[in-house]
């Protein structure tokens, strides 16, 4: 988990550092242990008027993928630099007329332990064709818990976020900082 504050200096790095004319703007730069996930809104094809939605569709899917292609050199060279800094993988996804579209990313394992009732649920899922394995009933169990609890996660994020503030300003923090930093000065660093 990280701060607001290391949040914003993340996403900042990133607005600095892209190419210019990259995307149309940068929309979201989300982080956790794993990964740092970038998404920028690219702009929407030109169509006629009376274009059909099936016309619209694949010329959104068109231009995404032609962006893709276009700017994989620079997209590896920024992930690259931004994987040695922040030392999490770097993923990348734009938006494009209201179509979000996420490139290859983490797909980190996540080992649990069920009971019976737990495993339950999960081969229920499997038997109504929701899902084809337990992880993947796990997966989808964990996408409506994120669609139906926004507000509570965003309220837990920010007291997260809290709590490593007060704990930064305890007084393991300053002899945290003398180890990162080397011995004091005067002091030989031996006991």
């Amino acid at each position: 988990m990280i701060t607001a504050d290391q949040r914003e200096k993340l996403r900042g790095w990133f607005a600095g550092r892209l190419p210019e004319d990259l995307f149309e703007s940068l929309l979201d730069v989300s982080v956790d242990r794993e990964e740092i996930t970038v998404i920028g809104r690219i702009r929407e094809p030109r169509l006629a008027e009376d274009a059909s939605g099936a016309e619209r569709e694949a010329a959104v899917q068109g231009r995404i993928q032609e962006f893709r292609e276009r700017t994989r050199e620079d997209r590896v060279a920024v992930a690259r630099e931004a994987e040695h800094r922040f030392r999490r993988k770097v993923s990348w996804g734009v938006e494009c007329g209201g179509e979000r579209a996420l490139f290859t990313h983490v797909a980190a394992p996540v080992m649990t332990r069920l009971r019976q009732p737990e495993r339950q649920v999960l081969d229920t899922l499997i038997a109504g064709g929701v899902a084809r394995s337990r992880s993947e009933a796990l997966a989808w169990c964990v996408r409506l818990v994120q669609q139906h609890t926004d507000d509570w996660l965003t309220e837990l994020r920010e007291s997260l976020e809290h709590v490593q503030r007060v704990r930064a300003q305890g007084p393991d923090a300053q002899s945290q900082e003398g180890q990162d930093s080397g011995p004091a000065e005067g002091n030989s660093g031996t006991t």
